[in-house]
């Protein structure tokens, strides 16, 4: 049996990070900004004073957000795979779209403290905008009729179209989302290359490169069969940190 990591794990990994990311920004988020965090902020003395009395909540804030950065790299190079995998693209970018739609609600309760608005859209949209982006630049490259030069320009323009789609619509990681999964997309099957350009694309985000290690170790392996469960999880998670927030009582105050 080949030795590593399966999609399965992978997906785990993912989806704990996730969670931990989203706990720190909709419940650790919401205490700092009730103790006064974004006032403070605004004058490096206030700060200084802020720090030493909430410098514990502070930094256990900062903890799960660099946590959390795992997560999308992850769901980035996930997410090729099943382009590459999946018997059906299309059904694959029409499940997603329809859990970004379903997520939305629970996500702007979360996070915006509001039904639902449209000026931030959960993550789903950015990996629905980058499938259809990826699958629609595979289909170019595998093409017969058409001359390298072309191909490659019609690629870019399919790149750039999904950017700017997922930047107007405010999606979660906007325009370098989709261009994260393009560039995990053109080193697909590269090894040491595809890692290389994963760290690179990410190194803005200091600990989101970390994601690479466990992405290293990936057999090939689908592993245990997770796909409604992923599905479901991202919008249970959600509400669910939604109602912790109602039960202590800080729902009103802004998530971070």
């Amino acid at each position: 049996m080949k030795q590593g990591l399966t999609g399965s794990t992978l997906k785990i990994i993912a989806m704990i990070s996730m969670l931990i990311d989203h706990f720190g920004a909709a419940v650790l988020g919401r205490y700092l900004t009730g103790v006064g965090f974004l006032t403070a902020i605004q004058s490096e003395n206030t700060f200084l004073t802020w720090k030493a009395s909430y410098g514990e909540l502070y930094l256990l804030y900062w903890i799960t957000r660099g946590i959390g950065r795992i997560a999308f790299p992850i769901f980035c190079f996930l997410l090729v795979e099943g382009c590459y995998h999946t018997k059906s693209v299309k059904k694959y970018g029409i499940r997603m779209a329809l859990f970004a739609l379903l997520s939305e609600i629970p996500f702007d309760l979360a996070f915006q403290n509001t039904f639902l608005e449209f000026t931030y859209q959960n993550v789903f949209f950015t990996l629905t905008i980058a499938l259809v982006t990826i699958a629609a630049c595979r289909k170019i490259a595998e093409s017969t009729t058409k001359k390298p030069i072309i191909k490659c320009l019609l690629q870019l323009g399919c790149l750039f179209l999904g950017m700017v789609v997922a930047q107007l619509l405010h999606t979660d990681y906007g325009a370098f989302g989709v261009f994260a999964v393009w560039i995990l997309y053109l080193f697909y099957g590269r090894g040491k290359q595809m890692l290389t350009a994963g760290v690179l694309t990410f190194l803005w985000e200091v600990t989101a490169p970390f994601a690479f290690v466990p992405i290293k170790y990936y057999n090939g392996k689908r592993g245990i069969s997770l796909k409604y469960f992923f599905y479901l999880f991202y919008p249970l998670h959600i509400i669910l940190l939604y109602l912790l927030c109602v039960m202590l009582g800080i729902f009103g105050n802004e998530a971070l």
